[in-house]
């Protein structure tokens, strides 16, 4: 279970890939986004994702109650259209924020919201697409992003069970197995009691895909007991700073709590390690802690062995404590001195 992403393994051993993204954190400011993209590198991400869409492309300006959000979000009462307008990141911009990013050795890559987002990406000569949470039931649109060839990451977000299956199918038909999926809660920020991290190794065991997680959570936590859980692939909001504001400052990471985050993983990594009931020379030196057997008053020749002078304490000198009650009863073969590690020389 694991595919190459611009010449990184992604799943199985390989270390947790974490991304970045910018959404609409650089507020329509293309300088802000490239500092928001700098900050990222010095945070320790991997990857920066972009979003490709305009309000066009992914609503229509109406004013119909369809079209109004109302949903106790931090963007309600606004249309679609007046939110993507706001939030939309100018295509004209994604070239060159690519090569930015590039340059400093992130990967970049995006998540298109119709197919002339897709064509405008396979210009770019993007490496791999996001599949955004609420374009999993967009069956057609998947088929297009698969039928590139590239990597597929699908958030999971409003999916079923049977939405999930239908979009790592759709993928497939395709003939694209390089799919990955992140389990993502969509609500935003999201609550911890909703995010149900114990579905990321389900998921893993159900689609035989590379898991990870989309996070919207506050804080740090929850990515990286994901990643103790079994994700791969991490994915977080980023801005330079929360008070700058903006759609999604709310639920994004300052630079310094990303930075702790990506380091916090690294360390699990380390630790999560393999399944090993090895002992390495330091745990094989610790064992002296361990208990055993040790005469604990002076005993002369043919005394017999009691709990009374007889305990298993530490350190780990003496006989097994498993052996005590087969000590019990036995004479000293000679004169014991109290602190002496008891072995099967000294009993008769």
């Amino acid at each position: 279970m694991n595919f190459t992403l611009a010449r990184r393994l992604l799943g199985d051993t390989n270390p947790v890939f974490i991304i970045a993204e910018l959404s609409a954190n650089h507020l329509q400011d293309f300088n802000l986004a490239v500092e928001t993209i700098k900050a990222m590198k010095k945070a320790g991400a991997d990857a920066v994702k972009l979003q490709t869409y305009t309000a066009d492309t992914i609503t229509i300006d109406s004013d119909n109650e369809c079209f109004k959000i109302n949903q106790e979000t931090l963007w309600d009462n606004k249309t679609f259209y007046q939110l993507y307008q706001e939030a939309h990141t100018p295509w004209e911009w994604q070239p060159e924020l690519k090569m930015i990013a590039e340059d400093l050795g992130l990967i970049c890559f995006s998540s298109p919201f119709d197919k002339t987002a897709v064509d405008f990406l396979e210009k770019m000569e993007v490496p791999a697409y996001k599949v955004a949470s609420f374009e999993i039931t967009d069956i057609p649109l998947i088929e297009y992003i698969a039928s590139k060839g590239k990597p597929v990451i699908i958030s999971t977000g409003i999916a079923t069970l049977a939405d999930i299956e239908e979009a790592v199918n759709a993928c497939k038909r395709m003939g694209n197995e390089q799919v990955a999926l992140l389990k993502c809660t969509s609500a935003y920020p999201s609550p911890l009691e909703d995010v149900n991290l114990n579905t990321i190794p389900n998921l893993k065991d159900s689609f035989k895909t590379v898991v990870g997680l989309s996070d919207h959570t506050l804080g740090i936590s929850v990515p990286i007991a994901a990643v103790a859980l079994g994700a791969k692939i991490i994915e977080k909001h980023f801005i330079l700073d929360r008070n700058l504001g903006g759609p999604d400052a709310a639920f994004s990471l300052e630079p310094h709590e990303f930075k702790l985050m990506v380091e916090a993983i690294r360390e699990v990594e380390k630790a999560l390690g393999e399944v090993n009931y090895e002992l390495t020379d330091k745990m094989k030196k610790s064992r002296e802690f361990s208990r055993s057997l040790f005469v604990v008053e002076d005993m002369e020749e043919g005394e017999v062995f009691t709990e009374k002078n007889v305990r298993s304490i530490r350190p780990g000198f003496g006989l097994h404590p498993r052996n005590l009650y087969n000590v019990m009863g036995k004479r000293a073969l000679r004169t014991i001195n109290k602190g002496t590690p008891l072995n099967w020389d000294l009993i008769g």
